[in-house]
């Protein structure tokens, strides 16, 4: 197999003198669709943090397209394609739904682009063609939850990582949400999801992998861990 796009080396990571991540080593392939599984304070959104370079690893190393992440700042990753849809959105609310997809273009790398990107994006988000001038804090859950992942496509990602997509939404949204994933990752974009609704993460991802108390427990294919009776159990109610 070909030299992984994402790889973290036995990283530990902490908040303060707590550690929440053991070790933790996992790789991600270009053109994949991996969905971390784990019960809540597993380290799931850590793991995602420590790649983005919001929360840095006190050892161990995150590799990108083979090179170390070690010195690169949590602003210059987005210029290596690298973005996350964090948990929550964290849109900025007072600003116009355009204002906000801008925004998300602000990487040197992606904003001579930022026209093209803004059609792109409201071809797949039509509804925030209609809400362009709306303010994002006025929005509907399933509309911000739409915002936050084209903000992160202004970027011009190569990997994208969402935390939560799903948290808050309807089922009918949350089909929406798992569609637009699924369609982005058969056009080809690399996707790293933390997601509550395992059972759906699971119909759309090639892998699984199951983190518990800052350390992978185990990992396969979406079909082996669906049928795992230990992961049935634990984490899909079944």
């Amino acid at each position: 197999m070909s030299e992984p796009l994402l790889q973290l080396e036995a990283i530990d990571v902490f908040y303060g003198d707590i550690q929440v991540l053991y070790g933790l080593s996992l790789e991600v392939h270009e053109g994949e669709l991996v969905t971390l599984l784990g019960s809540n304070g597993a380290g799931k959104t850590t793991t995602l943090r420590a790649i983005t370079g919001l929360r840095p690893p006190l050892s161990g190393d995150i590799r990108y397209r083979g090179e170390s992440l070690a010195a690169v700042p949590a602003a210059g990753r987005a210029g290596l394609g690298i973005s996350l849809v964090p948990e929550g959105r964290e849109l900025w609310p007072q600003l116009t739904v355009q204002e906000n997809l801008e925004l998300g273009a602000y990487d040197p790398r992606a904003r001579p682009h930022a026209a093209r990107n803004l059609e792109q994006v409201f071809a797949l988000f039509p509804r925030l063609l209609e809400r362009r001038r709306q303010v994002a804090g006025s929005l509907s859950g399933g509309e911000q939850q739409m915002c936050a992942i084209a903000r992160s496509l202004m970027s011009e990602p190569t990997l994208l990582m969402l935390d939560e997509p799903s948290l808050g939404l309807a089922p009918l949204l949350v089909d929406q949400v798992m569609k637009t994933i699924s369609d982005l990752h058969a056009a080809g974009m690399t996707i790293l999801l933390v997601e509550q609704n395992l059972h759906r993460a699971l119909q759309i991802s090639q892998r699984g992998i199951v983190i518990e108390t800052g350390r992978v427990r185990l990992q396969g294919t979406s079909a082996e861990l669906s049928a795992n009776p230990d992961i049935r159990a634990a984490y899909l109610g079944l």
